[in-house]
């Protein structure tokens, strides 16, 4: 092969997508996902399957930054656990039904997140990283603090699933996944359409070459502003759909561990790829289940030895990995001459 026919073939692979809007191939993966969705709280236990979008959510959140604005934060433990405890006030104190209290702390956290945001952006790499792991810490020691708000260490306890008087919501958790999927589905949905905006585009030129960026009239600092505000609002969406699931928000929620494993989740289904945050979250949700119900107590051990083994056999995730694959084969298809 010539180095301009190698040339050509990283370019096309390097494409957001290898299949076009017209192939039926992409409508056929849109329904397979959406029948998984529907489907799952029949394969495993229904709050099991809601842990598996939050984290997905979560996950695609943190890629919005990691992969499209190559920014890696550690403190998105704070938009997800200050959601979760904003979400469980509202629902508690107001008697919302439990979507307007989910929009509350997913507003909530984009409100928290333009301060810390406008702080942290000016610095890159582990910079920007630590700052955003103070910022949390800072969250959790106020949420600690606040006994009388929060509960401290015991947590806020029997948050309401209000659902319009819908009782089967309410108290099967059945039925409130479906509820819960369509608000976890709707901000992947936006999630999306940012990726694929000409706002999505400036995101990319961002993490690719800043000065470049810069020497082209955009406000690199503003773009990187924009888009945390936007991931914060998306992991507070998550979190709070996850505070109400479990009708409890703790401490855990805004340790640095979370912010850890949802970086996990999202290396694992792959950086950049959007989508492989619920492939990642699907498998360290199901296996964390799995582990706690038969009493193994070093799960920590089994997910991080699952983390390096897919890093180094699987470079750009399980997601990546199989979207490279496929596109491979497309391009090859394209290749060959037709008779």
């Amino acid at each position: 092969m010539s180095e301009q026919m190698i040339a050509k073939v990283d370019v096309d692979l390097a494409q957001p997508s290898i299949l076009s809007r017209r192939n039926p191939l992409r409508y056929v993966l849109l329904l397979a996902g959406l029948a998984v969705v529907v489907m799952l709280p029949y394969w495993i236990y229904p709050p099991v399957a809601m842990d598996i979008l939050c984290w997905g959510l979560f996950a695609i959140s943190v890629d919005l930054l990691l992969g499209f604005t190559g920014l890696l934060s550690f403190g998105h433990a704070a938009f997800w656990g200050g959601s979760a405890y904003c979400t469980g006030l509202i629902a508690s104190k107001v008697g919302v039904p439990f979507p307007v209290a989910v929009l509350g702390g997913a507003l909530f956290a984009m409100l928290i997140a333009w301060p810390i945001g406008y702080l942290s952006v000016r610095r890159t790499g582990i910079y920007f990283a630590m700052v955003t792991l103070a910022f949390a810490q800072m969250l959790y020691f106020v949420a600690n603090q606040a006994r009388d708000l929060t509960g401290g260490e015991n947590g806020l306890q029997g948050i309401p699933r209000n659902f319009f008087g819908i009782e089967s919501v309410e108290t099967d958790p059945f039925y409130f996944y479906y509820a819960g999927a369509v608000m976890i589905l709707l901000g992947i949905l936006l999630a999306w359409r940012v990726v694929n905006s000409p706002f999505g585009r400036v995101l990319t030129a961002v993490r690719d070459n800043p000065a470049r960026a810069r020497a082209l009239g955009y406000d690199v600092e503003r773009y990187k502003i924009t888009v945390f505000v936007i991931s914060a609002g998306l992991a507070g969406l998550a979190g709070g759909v996850f505070a109400v699931s479990h009708q409890f928000a703790s401490l855990q929620e805004l340790m640095w561990t979370t912010s850890g494993k949802v970086v996990l989740v999202t290396v694992l289904g792959g950086i950049g790829t959007l989508w492989g945050g619920l492939v990642g979250a699907g498998i360290v949700v199901t296996l964390e289940d799995y582990l706690a119900s038969s009493g193994f107590e070093g799960i920590g051990l089994i997910t991080g030895t699952i983390f390096v083994v897919i890093v180094l056999l699987f470079r750009h995730g399980i997601w990546g990995t199989g979207r490279n694959v496929l596109r491979r084969y497309v391009l090859e298809r394209r290749k060959k001459p037709r008779d």
